[in-house]
């Protein structure tokens, strides 16, 4: 498999070192010197941080077709093994861009941490697809945790929307080895941290006090369709609402039971998508089972708009995950140090 690389250069932070930076004086006898150019010298401030596009981490096999899942990573390249971060990205369970949310994935690659961005599979596959797809890419990136200059114990994972659900359920299942299949079973896909930007936790109650009672009882919403399937043949279809038991397996809230890694939970006040409710019921869920929760509420903020871009909302994901997973410039000041 071919892994095609480039190299992200210029952060903030190296340009406007750069900029401060005054001309040095004339005649200082450096090779390539003539009248008239301007010597500057340059202090290192910042890495290099590679990319790697095109990761196969995981292969679905059907009778008549293979289906290759893919990943986005960012490594930053200064040779010490660093704690990982993989992000799932939103797309109301029929899409799975995993390109994108850009500013976050870099500011994490920037505070030190390795990036995954991982796709997975949507409606109309059904759950646990997206889950064990999910699983599959903690698996992977363990299992090639030298090539990609990870520490394999300290694995965190990040999700907006239908990803934050993709998280949750991941945070939930720690331990339970139901959902791991496909490749690298030999490895882990337990994880230790997890953030959940105005994710899902319930599929029963998406639109909670949001007036859209006719829309997620219909057979034909996506988390109907995540569970049950479309109508087909002899299948007429069926609400999310038909089967509570189904839908409780399929939730992140009906696997609750302390065992969690610790979760940080975003939402927004305005959400019309994904009712705020959402957060505030796995929180009281995560806070009642004893496991360290933080619970964060945008003020006006609605789903994906832009709030969600900004620098304090990006710093506390970094802040939390350096928290959870270990600061990676102190632990890579730590392993030089032996």
């Amino acid at each position: 498999m071919l892994h095609f690389k480039k190299t992200i250069v210029a952060g903030a932070g190296v340009l406007a070192a750069a900029a401060a930076v005054a001309a040095g004086p004339a005649g200082s006898g450096l090779m390539g010197e003539t009248a008239g150019a301007q010597v500057i010298d340059v202090p290192v401030v910042e890495g290099r941080i590679d990319a790697i596009s095109g990761i196969v981490y995981n292969q679905v096999k059907s009778l008549r077709a293979v289906r290759q899942l893919r990943m986005t990573v960012f490594v930053p390249r200064d040779g010490a093994a660093k704690p990982a971060v993989l992000y799932f990205p939103g797309g109301g369970f029929t899409s799975s861009d995993h390109e994108k949310f850009l500013e976050m994935r870099y500011a994490l690659a920037r505070a030190g941490f390795v990036v995954a961005a991982c796709e997975y599979r949507t409606v109309p596959d059904k759950f646990p697809a997206l889950l064990n797809d999910a699983k599959a890419a903690v698996r992977f990136l363990r299992a090639h945790a030298s090539e990609y200059g990870i520490d394999p114990s300290r694995i965190g994972i990040l999700g907006d929307s239908a990803g934050g659900y993709v998280v949750q359920m991941m945070g939930a299942t720690n331990g339970e080895k139901t959902w791991d299949k496909g490749d690298f079973l030999q490895e882990s896909s337990d994880v230790q941290a997890v953030a959940s930007i105005f994710g899902i936790s319930d599929l029963r109650s998406i639109g909670e006090g949001l007036g859209q009672d006719k829309v997620h009882g219909s057979p034909a919403v996506t988390e109907a369709l995540l569970v049950h399937g479309p109508a087909f043949k002899g299948f007429a279809g069926a609400s999310i609402l038909s089967d509570d038991d189904k839908a409780r397996e399929a939730s992140p809230i009906g696997h609750v039971d302390g065992s969690e890694p610790p979760f940080l939970l975003m939402h927004g006040s305005a959400d019309k998508v994904v009712s705020p409710l959402q957060s505030k019921r796995m929180f009281e869920a995560l806070q009642k089972a004893g496991v360290p929760a933080e619970y964060v509420l945008l003020r006006d903020a609605g789903h994906g708009d832009l709030p969600w871009y900004q620098p304090a909302v990006i710093a506390r994901v970094v802040t939390f995950f350096k928290d959870k997973l270990g600061d990676p410039a102190l632990l890579e000041g730590a392993s030089r140090k032996r």
